[in-house]
């Protein structure tokens, strides 16, 4: 008897109602890069259409993604340079922006999920995600300076810590001061396979984060492993990681398909600024249409197996899915 496959293709109808996999509100988390200063919107030239705002505006940002029925977002600053050190020093300002900028998003809007990154390299002179020292980058010296960071942001009212700094044994350091601390509902979202990818460079220009020496390969993960993926997420996993990241999301697809056949806690992935920044460029060109390609491609991380998406198209796909 033969075959018909294409009997399903036929109409929209059928093609919608046979899919296997659908994107929603629910799968989005929303990066956010907030600035000092008020009424402050500022276009990153390299991340067409995505803004780094002041703290007002960011908020009523917040309630708009609330509407459109969005309920997580992903914090970062944007430190100013005369506050940079090599010890991460502003980051563990209580009045510091990111803690600000905690307590006025939980303010605003109490049940959004506020994620925040926890890592050296935007308060850092060096640029690194580190404490730097002869040109190394210190493990241990910086995880003590992460858990204090994650504290703060506990303190100020973030849901879920993301450490994104890719230091050896983090997760267990920051896991232990959140208990001892009494913050046993704060989560860990830990990017545990972080690659050290070249689809990075919008953001580090939206948060001046660039490494002013060398790169971050002695951290970051070799984009030829796979195993060793599975090591780290594993590794988190069992030191108190509540979520799992995979970054890039593009490029690694199978390694998002592998943790979630690995592993029992949510995954999640990160489609990072350099995948933004192509299909953006490319849609301005007119070589693709952006609207098929961002929904083609976000459809793809979801169907590897991604539970969470950040991605910096969330606002735009959550209109049109809505």
């Amino acid at each position: 008897m033969i075959k018909r496959p294409r009997i399903l293709r036929s109409t929209e109808s059928l093609r919608s109602l046979v899919a296997e996999t659908r994107l929603s509100a629910d799968d989005f988390i929303a990066p956010l890069f907030i600035v000092d200063g008020e009424g402050v919107e500022e276009e990153i030239s390299s991340l067409a259409e995505y803004y780094r705002r002041s703290l007002d505006l960011t908020v009523k940002e917040v309630e708009c993604l609330w509407s459109l029925g969005i309920k997580s977002v992903l914090l970062f600053v944007k430190c100013p340079d005369n506050l940079k050190d090599n010890a991460g020093t502003e980051s563990l300002n209580t009045n510091g922006l990111m803690q600000k900028s905690i307590r006025a998003v939980k303010r605003a809007v109490p049940q959004m999920c506020v994620m925040t990154d926890v890592a050296l390299d935007p308060y850092s002179i060096y640029g690194h995600d580190g404490i730097v020292h002869e040109g190394l980058i210190l493990n241990d010296d910086t995880i003590s300076v992460l858990s204090q960071m994650a504290l703060s942001h506990a303190q100020a009212g973030a849901d879920i810590i993301a450490p994104s700094d890719m230091m050896d044994g983090r997760i267990r350091a920051i896991r232990s001061i959140l208990e001892q601390e009494g913050f046993h509902t704060t989560g860990i979202m830990s990017y545990s396979a972080k690659y050290a990818s070249s689809f990075y460079g919008p953001f580090r220009e939206a948060l001046n984060s660039a490494p002013g020496f060398g790169d971050k390969k002695t951290y970051q993960m070799n984009p030829a492993n796979r195993l060793e993926a599975i090591k780290e997420i594993k590794l988190d996993i069992q030191e108190g990681a509540d979520i799992v990241m995979v970054k890039p999301a593009l490029s690694y697809l199978d390694i998002i398909r592998e943790a979630k056949n690995e592993c029992l806690v949510p995954v999640a992935a990160y489609q990072v600024s350099g995948e933004y920044a192509m299909i953006k460029a490319a849609a301005q060109k007119g070589w693709l249409d952006e609207r098929s390609t961002m929904l083609e491609v976000t459809l793809s991380i979801k169907r590897a197996g991604a539970d969470l998406i950040a991605s910096y198209f969330a606002k735009e796909i959550v209109k049109l899915i809505n």
